[in-house]
């Protein structure tokens, strides 16, 4: 196995074994810089995996799965989630995101042939952390990449649940759902609950995915296709890359699907917080919806939820506008508004709010995978 590491470029060309016209194109300016040699082994050989779909064993090839795991302050917990990996995985990438604890260190001492190490010279988030091992996993052939943090709190023992739907057919995405459970749910503290609901609605507008929930439960697995035909480079650097790439997803009309799962939680730290990501996330929130309805309704189409869109909103605005000045008028000059003046702004408003209640209803419809179930 070898170590390689990687300039800090945004965007890195990864150089491990032979060139790829893909990873060229995706990654034009990263250059590899070194190779530090790590622990080998030759007498260990994984057995091949069994395959199980739909509760059945199944004669049909197993899918080339790969596990990328971010690292970020993780030595203590590392070695235990790599130790984890089922047989399933093929790959297990780990991109050191220039870790000043020992993560490193513990890495190079790990022995498992499917480990693969990647290094940032500077810090770029786990969103970059991600697309660093992305753009490997993707050059090794994976047909299945999975998402796993290097904290511990995501059990690898779920990956063959997690990427069971992608190898049925069903879905071309799949995410963790951690509230699916009412026990855990009891155990949140309101504040939280509060904040994640109003998060999860945030992020179905934002991706167009009404049904998914637990938004940032980072457990996620992808098909590799859909991999390569999204736009890698908008998916966000930071922790808001789960997110984006939800958004992302949509344009491609990838099926996402929710599973149960439990979180575990041991001594490690988390400084995200629900209420204070709702704050610094809903610009860009927002910002992601107008673009999807922008890319979704105008550019790459013009159908009836458009024409609601484009007539609702000027109503409703205007309708509002038009109450409010003759309401500020009647205030001030003490004359009474005629009943006339009352009922076209109170028109305005009512058929302009059905209009863009009917366009959200036809959006929800549209939502990929819908009609599967």
């Amino acid at each position: 196995m070898d170590l390689r590491h990687f300039g800090d470029t945004p965007g890195a060309r990864l150089e491990i074994g032979s060139g790829s016209s893909f990873m060229a194109d995706l990654y034009p300016d990263a250059i590899a810089t070194d190779v530090i040699p790590m622990a080998t082994t030759s007498a260990h050989h994984r057995a091949p995996p069994t395959w199980i779909v739909g509760g059945r064993m199944t004669s049909e090839p197993a899918p080339s799965v790969a596990a990328v795991v971010p690292a970020y302050r993780v030595a203590m917990f590392i070695a235990d989630v790599v130790d984890r990996m089922p047989a399933a995985v093929d790959q297990v990438i780990v991109v050191d995101d220039a870790s000043p604890d020992d993560t490193l260190k513990v890495l190079r001492t790990i022995s498992d042939p499917r480990l693969r190490v990647l290094c940032h010279q500077t810090n770029q988030g786990v969103g970059g952390a991600m697309k660093t091992g992305l753009a490997e996993a993707l050059k090794l052939g994976a047909q299945i990449v999975v998402k796993v943090d290097g904290d511990g709190q995501m059990d690898p023992a779920l990956i063959p649940e997690l990427i069971a739907p992608i190898v049925r057919g069903e879905a071309d995405i799949v995410k963790g759902n951690r509230f699916a459970h009412l026990g855990f749910i009891q155990r949140i503290p309101m504040v939280r609950r509060v904040g994640n609901l109003v998060l999860s609605f945030l992020v179905k507008l934002a991706s167009g995915y009404w049904h998914a929930f637990d938004p940032t439960n980072g457990y996620v697995a992808a098909r590799a296709e859909l991999l390569k035909e999204m736009d890698l480079a908008r998916l966000a650097d930071s922790y808001f890359y789960e997110i984006s790439l939800l958004c992302e997803a949509y344009f491609s009309r990838a099926v996402l699907v929710d599973i149960p799962m439990h979180p575990v939680y041991g001594t490690e730290t988390s400084s995200l917080s629900p209420m204070r990501m709702v704050g610094h996330y809903t610009p860009r929130l927002v910002s992601r919806f107008f673009y999807r309805l922008f890319m979704a309704y105008f550019l790459r189409d013009f159908n009836v939820v458009s024409v609601f869109l484009v007539a609702g909103i000027p109503s409703f605005l205007f309708g509002l506008l038009w109450s409010l000045y003759h309401w500020v008028q009647a205030s001030r000059t003490e004359v009474p508004t005629t009943t006339g003046t009352v009922m076209i702004g109170a028109l305005a408003i009512v058929l302009g709010f059905q209009l863009i209640l009917q366009a959200i209803v036809l959006d929800v419809e549209s939502e990929p995978g819908r009609s599967r179930r």
